[in-house]
């Protein structure tokens, strides 16, 4: 390579000129500037010597190979010698055995584990010259922030995905789905057992299918190794082993179990891991460590979701079975007496307020019942309506005489009131039901500042038994009031709450539907079933409301039934909401 030669060639990107091209810049800055000629060599500064052009090409960033007319090689920069020492100056470039200088096709190819790119520039003379660069740094930081970005978006869309399910079951499935195809072709999630079985999900993909997903439980001491071991929070090293332990429980359905790899990652929890997931795919894919970490920040997140979808579960449980103890017990079958029962809670979505009723078997073959309505709404009256309730289930069995027994309720709740500083009262309308020998209802029945019964006579008639009595859970030795009634064989009892008579609505929205339209609307109901008076009460006031906002509301019939009568099946005016996918799964 001469002086000349590196004087005239053209790399290409219009650097320097060719002697038969001469060009100049469009534009300085005293303005436009005329064509001249060429380059001229390296002129003398100062009294010293020119550099070489030799010397000056040596610390080029690319390497610089230079091959004659006939593609023989007559010059090889150092950088050039580094990373082509098959380049030999004197022989010809097709033998040098690289195929990306051999075909002039220029681009990137890789050579000797590194990353190149190769362009040809032509030169005077039908020469030509190969610039030559290592790209290999900037291509793994390009890949690397690619991957990284991979990962982020991937981590990204897990949190979004497992924000949602607050179900285990629901969650356990969307965890195994996400880590197929991202970090495995099977994905096996293994929760911490619980009352010695511990339930598994699997994720796997063929082809291009989206994965399949299905479950199933283990007993506790079945599981292999490498999950136990991963329960009590330690991530197994021995990677060799688990693909074994995985095929023998029948978890890698379509992978070779000699040729693939697997992980297996504690996903944390509270104090201990909520679980365990295992990855596999095929061993020419294998894990290295920025693999692993991707799989432990996945299992972060997933051991997140899990833990918040378990808490949920078993708040949900809590609930669920308090909400149960919680709720209006209907009443015990009772020889002569049909029950009919309606119950609408003032806020629907907790299934239970402060309206109570029930009745109890007494050993004489009468039956004792009551329906009553306690201060306030929600949560915090159905929990006094649960602990008076407690009261009469155990009271009862003392003493049986109404009058009697809301007074030792009274004493009851007064007691519990002022221990826990509630200041909660309820009104009740409590009473004893004995079947007559020839047929027919005879009620002894006791109040405690509740709405006056109504009895349904055959005639049709309509009456509204008398009753006096004070608050209950007050004063001490409150003031109760006592009656007898007798209902024939026919005739109904119909006890309600004040979420019936003062249910707001009506043309103008604001008017009560008061004691005269619940007469109205039982007129000539005698020969109704005590379940579809009750039912009906409840939807005429309803009707009145319009989907207004209401108080609790609660109906309570008895019907005597004649001699050797059978008592109809109990009907529910408000049926039981459907089961939730929690009651569905306990």
């Amino acid at each position: 390579m001469t002086v000349a030669d590196a004087r005239d060639w053209d790399p290409g990107d219009g650097r320097i000129s060719t002697p038969s091209t001469t060009r100049a810049p469009a534009w300085s800055a005293a303005g436009p500037v005329r064509p001249t000629a060429a380059l001229p060599p390296l002129a003398p500064y100062r009294g010293q010597v020119p550099p070489d052009w030799s010397e000056v090409v040596e610390h080029f960033r690319e390497g610089l190979v230079v091959c004659d007319a006939d593609g023989v090689v007559r010059h090889v920069s150092p950088v050039a010698e580094r990373l082509l020492p098959e380049v030999v100056p004197g022989e010809l470039l097709a033998a040098a055995g690289v195929p990306a200088l051999s075909d002039g096709s220029p681009g990137g190819f890789t050579h000797r584990g590194r990353r190149l790119t190769a362009r040809c520039v032509p030169l005077s003379g039908s020469r030509c010259c190969w610039y030559v660069e290592d790209i290999t740094e900037s291509v793994s930081r390009a890949d690397a922030l690619l991957a990284e970005r991979a990962r982020s978006a991937f981590l990204a869309v897990v949190g979004d995905k497992l924000g949602n399910p607050l179900h285990p079951d629901r969650a356990a499935a969307a965890v195994v789905r996400l880590a197929v195809p991202s970090l495995a072709e099977v994905a096996v999630l293994v929760l911490a057992p619980r009352s010695g079985r511990a339930r598994w999900w699997r994720a796997s993909r063929t082809d291009d299918e989206a994965p399949m997903v299905d479950s199933g439980v283990l007993a506790g001491g079945d599981l292999p190794a490498a999950i136990a071991d991963g329960l009590t929070g330690v991530e197994p090293h021995a990677v060799d082993w688990l693909v074994e332990q995985a095929v023998d429980a029948g978890w890698l359905p379509g992978l070779p179990g000699t040729e693939s790899a697997a992980r297996v990652v504690p996903l944390p929890g509270g104090d201990a891991p909520v679980g365990v997931l295992l990855v596999a795919r095929r061993a020419t894919r294998p894990y290295d460590e920025d693999d692993v970490e991707l799989i432990r920040a996945f299992a972060a997140r997933a051991g997140a979701a899990l833990t918040t979808a378990l808490l949920y579960r078993d708040q949900a449980e809590v609930a669920d079975t308090l909400q149960a103890s919680l709720l209006p017990v209907e009443p015990a079958e009772t020889a002569g007496v049909q029950w009919g029962t309606a119950y609408r809670p003032a806020q629907a979505g907790l299934r239970i307020g402060g309206d109570f009723y029930g009745s109890h078997r007494l050993a004489d073959g009468g039956s004792l019942f009551f329906l009553g309505d306690v201060s306030g709404k929600g949560v915090e009256a159905a929990v006094f309506t649960g602990q008076l309730r407690q009261c009469l289930q155990a009271l009862h069995r003392v003493e049986s005489h109404p009058g009697r027994l809301l007074r030792l309720l009274n004493d009851a709740l007064l007691e519990t009131t002022q221990a826990h500083g509630q200041g909660r009262f309820a009104t009740i309308v409590l009473g004893v039901a004995r079947p007559e020998r020839e047929g027919g209802l005879t009620l002894t029945m006791a109040g405690g500042g509740h709405l006056p019964p109504l009895v349904l006579r055959a005639s049709g008639e309509v009456e509204t038994v008398p009753r006096r009595g004070m608050l209950i859970g007050v004063v001490p030795d409150p003031r109760v009031g006592e009656v007898t009634v007798r209902l024939a064989p026919g005739e109904t009892c119909l006890l309600y709450s004040d979420g019936v008579t003062e249910a707001r609505g009506g043309r103008r929205g604001d008017e009560q539907f008061g004691p005269e339209r619940l007469v109205t609307a039982v007129t000539d109901c005698q020969r109704m079933p005590a379940p579809a008076l009750a039912e009906r009460v409840e939807q005429v006031t309803c009707d009145w409301l319009a989907h207004g906002d209401h108080d609790d509301i609660a109906v309570l019939a008895l019907r005597a039934v004649g001699p050797g009568g059978r008592a109809s099946r109990h009907l529910h005016a408000v049926p039981r909401p459907a089961a939730t996918d929690q009651q569905r799964e306990t």
